[in-house]
């Protein structure tokens, strides 16, 4: 059961809600043949443009690949061993992050004017846009689990032919590959390991 507050804010997910986030979800490699709708689309950006970002400047930017003509472009970009589950996953999401998002900040930072610290600093603007765009791929894939949708998360691609291919003049890099649909768990090979939190953390 959700615990709920005298305020009526949700304190914690339960065990099950949790599981679906976290300890059940898996990388999927074979799809259904299920559709995504466009409404799921939208609702999963809806819930993944609440991720923090540095100065809320939000430099991700995604295209969803869901047509045949858009995953034949996409087909010579990737590896051999991520082109089946790519080319038969419902969609495939190329998250990006926009060189240009600074720019912006204006309308996403009111607050104050912050564009002195990005203009005429291009590495100060590459290592905001990838870290805080890598941010929102991760909010990406916890959202589309939210939803119900299992995912594929993946490097293994020619990253400048998939800004040749898809962004080409404009100022959007490409980050990572996830694929989206209904993936069959009978088809999971087992998890691999992870560490235990006294391999790799501290209090102090």
């Amino acid at each position: 059961m959700i615990k709920i507050s005298s305020n009526k804010e949700i304190e914690s997910l339960d065990a099950p809600n949790l599981n679906l986030l976290f300890d059940g979800a898996r990388t999927h490699n074979v799809w259904q043949e299920r559709d995504i709708s466009e409404d799921i689309l939208r609702q999963l950006f809806d819930l993944m443009k609440m991720a923090p970002t540095s100065m809320n400047i939000s430099p991700a930017r995604i295209i969803f690949v869901k047509t045949d003509i858009g995953k034949e472009k996409l087909r010579p970009t990737l590896v051999a061993g991520n082109v089946e589950k790519t080319m038969t996953a419902p969609i495939c999401a190329i998250i990006g992050h926009d060189l240009d998002c600074w720019r912006q900040l204006p309308q996403l930072f009111p607050f104050k004017d912050m564009s002195g610290l990005f203009k005429d600093n291009p590495d100060f603007i590459l290592s905001t846009a990838f870290r805080n765009g890598s941010m929102q791929g991760a909010y990406l894939i916890m959202a589309a689990r939210a939803l119900g949708l299992d995912c594929g998360p993946m490097s293994g691609f020619d990253n400048d032919l998939v800004d040749k291919q898809f962004f080409q003049g404009t100022s959007i890099k490409s980050n990572f590959l996830c694929n989206l649909g209904y993936g069959f768990r009978d088809k999971l090979t087992d998890r691999a390991p992870r560490f235990n939190f006294d391999d790799v953390c501290q209090i102090i």
